[in-house]
């Protein structure tokens, strides 16, 4: 008997040759943000689904790495913003250790963003402006959920809810202290083009004593 099912498909013979485009160093922008932000038009012209989902990449006090998929919710200051609660996992890991990492990544344009960088959370105020303009069921969510620690079931997480909801029938709810906003103040940005043999087209931005160095990588 074989230690193990073959898969079907064999994973080993799945790949795509990517031909839509190319990415020359000479085309691209000088600021990396305005290069992102013309790739992101470009990805919601393209009707990509959830353009602004990112893998964020932390690490903990012990040196293992964690990712997981938030959604981008603007760019401002030089840097990427995304909300969070400060007890999660990785805001934990980002209190004990303020950088990450983030990957965009859009196969109908075969396209993928890289970013580098330090993290620091933003001005309460604008977090709470950013709260109110959220569905009154986000904000509940928000507010009532113990993100990443263990629950005994989804049963107890709609109590809480419905308990919140009984509880309190202001519509204008208050953001809590433990959620708000990071930004991710990039040091190094790469753009990954997908070309046709895997000899991919990579333009990356370094931040050197305050400038933007652009250089290409090999594939």
């Amino acid at each position: 008997m074989p230690d193990k099912l073959p898969l079907k498909p064999d994973i080993s013979q799945l790949r795509k040759e990517y031909t839509l485009s190319t990415l020359d160093k000479r085309n691209t922008a000088t600021d990396p943000l305005d290069q992102f932000r013309l790739w992101f038009e470009q990805a919601l012209q393209a009707g990509i689904e959830e353009p602004n989902a990112m893998t964020l990449a932390t690490v903990s006090s012990d040196y293992m790495s964690s990712a997981r998929i938030v959604l981008l919710k603007d760019i401002e200051q030089g840097g990427f913003v995304f909300y969070s609660n400060f007890n999660s996992r990785k805001g934990v890991q980002l209190q004990i250790n303020p950088s990450a990492a983030l990957v965009f990544f859009w196969p109908a344009l075969e396209r993928q963003v890289r970013i580098e960088g330090h993290v620091a959370r933003i001005d309460e105020h604008k977090a709470s402006l950013y709260f109110q303009e959220r569905p009154h069921e986000s904000q509940v969510s928000a507010i009532i959920s113990p993100q990443s620690q263990p629950v005994p079931s989804r049963r107890y997480l709609e109590q809480l809810r419905d308990y919140f909801l009984a509880s309190n029938t202001d519509k204008q709810l208050q953001r809590p202290a433990n959620w708000g906003g990071y930004i991710v103040l990039p040091q190094r940005i790469e753009f990954w083009q997908g070309r046709h043999s895997r000899l991919h087209d990579r333009i990356q931005y370094l931040l050197v004593d305050g400038k933007w160095r652009k250089e290409r990588l090999a594939p």
